[in-house]
C-alpha cells in the first residue's frame, strides 16, 4: 500500500502540471506554435541535459555492466511489445490498425516515463530510463513508422534513418556516457545550467501534454473495439508482462534498472504516434484519441502497476 500511495502521489503531481497546460490552452495563454517550441526545447536541449546530469557520477564497473544489460533487456521488452501488438490488434482499416498497434507497443517513455523515474528512483532512474528512450526511438522510427506509413524498412529515406539513429536518447548517451566512463565532473559554471535545464523536463513536458489533452477528441477511442484492446495492452497487459518477464532474473538485474523499465513500460501511448499519423496522412483522429485516452486512464493504471513492480522487483 505504501508503494501505491507513493506512486499515486507522484502521478497526481504530474496531472496537476498537465492541468496548467490544459488551462493555458482554454484561457488562450499559449497556442500550438508556442507548445511546438516548448517541445523542441524539451527534445533538443532539456532531455540531453537531464541525461548528462544523471551520468554525473563516479565510474563504477558494476554500473557499466548493468547499463549494458539494460540495452539487452529493453530490446527484448520492445520485441515483446511488438508481439503483443500483433496478437491483440488486427482487423479494421490498415491506416487505423497501424496507429493502434503503435499505440499498444510504444509508451510515452520520455515525457511521462523520465519524470516518474526521476521522482520515484532519483538520478539513477534516469540513468537507466534513458536507455529505454534510446531503444524506443530506434523501434518507433523503424517498425512503428512502417506500421503507420506502410511499406518496408528498405523504403526509409535518409532523413528517416538519421532521425532513427540520432534521437535524443542516443544524443544524451553520447554526451553523458563518456563523462561517466572518465569520471569527469563538469565545472560549476557548466554543471549549474545543465542541472537547471534538466530540472525543466517534468514541468515543461507535463504542460505540453496538458495543452494537447485539452483539445483532444476521445470519440474515436470510444467507438472502436480494437482501440479498447490496444488501450488494455498498453496500460495493463504489456507492463505486467514485462514485470513477469523480469521477475525470474531479479537476482542478476539491478533493481533500479528493472523498476525504470517497468515505469517506462506502464506509461501511456507515445505522443509520437499522433505526429507520425499526421505526417503520413493516416488516421490522425484515432491516434490523438488513443494517446489522450491512455494518458487520462494512466492516472488509474500506473499507480497499481508500478506498485506491483516495486513489490516484486525492488
Amino acid at each position: 500500500m505504501d508503494n501505491f500511495l507513493l506512486v499515486f502521489r507522484q502521478v497526481l503531481v504530474l496531472f496537476a502540471l498537465m492541468g496548467v497546460g490544459a488551462a493555458a490552452r482554454k484561457l488562450k495563454w499559449i497556442d500550438g506554435a508556442a507548445v511546438k517550441g516548448i517541445v523542441n526545447i524539451l527534445v533538443i536541449v532539456v532531455t540531453p541535459c537531464l541525461v548528462i546530469g544523471a551520468f554525473q557520477r563516479p565510474f563504477e564497473a558494476q554500473m557499466m555492466k548493468h547499463l549494458g544489460l539494460a540495452f539487452v533487456v529493453v530490446t527484448v521488452v520492445h520485441a515483446v511489445a511488438i508481439s503483443l501488438a500483433y496478437l491483440f490488434v488486427h482487423g479494421g482499416k490498415p491506416e487505423t490498425r497501424g496507429v493502434l498497434r503503435v499505440a499498444a507497443a510504444f509508451s510515452n517513455a520520455g515525457f511521462m516515463g523520465l519524470p516518474l523515474e526521476e521522482a520515484i528512483l532519483g538520478p539513477e532512474g534516469v540513468f537507466f530510463g534513458i536507455v529505454y528512450v534510446a531503444i524506443f526511438n530506434l523501434f518507433i522510427w523503424s517498425w512503428g513508422m512502417m506500421q503507420i506509413r506502410g511499406g518496408s524498412l528498405r523504403d526509409m529515406t535518409r532523413g528517416e534513418v538519421v532521425k532513427m539513429l540520432f534521437n535524443p536518447g542516443f544524443i544524451g548517451l553520447a554526451l553523458g556516457l563518456p563523462l561517466f566512463i572518465a569520471s569527469v565532473t563538469l565545472p560549476g559554471p557548466v554543471a549549474m545550467p545543465v542541472a537547471m535545464l534538466g530540472d525543466l523536463n517534468t514541468p515543461l513536458a507535463m504542460i505540453a501534454i496538458g495543452f494537447y489533452l485539452a483539445g483532444a477528441d476521445l470519440r474515436p477511442l470510444l467507438r472502436s473495439r480494437s482501440a479498447y484492446l490496444a488501450t488494455l495492452v498498453r496500460l495493463v497487459i504489456f507492463p505486467l508482462s514485462i514485470v513477469a518477464l523480469m521477475y525470474p532474473f531479479r537476482q542478476f538485474l539491478h533493481p533500479t534498472m528493472m523498476l525504470a523499465v517497468a515505469i517506462a513500460a506502464s506509461a501511456p501511448a507515445a505522443a509520437l504516434n499522433s505526429m507520425l499519423a499526421a505526417k503520413y496522412g493516416k488516421d490522425v483522429d484515432s491516434a490523438v484519441g488513443i494517446v489522450s485516452g491512455t494518458t487520462l486512464l494512466s492516472i488509474f493504471t500506473m499507480p497499481p502497476v508500478i506498485a506491483i513492480a516495486m513489490e516484486l522487483l525492488a
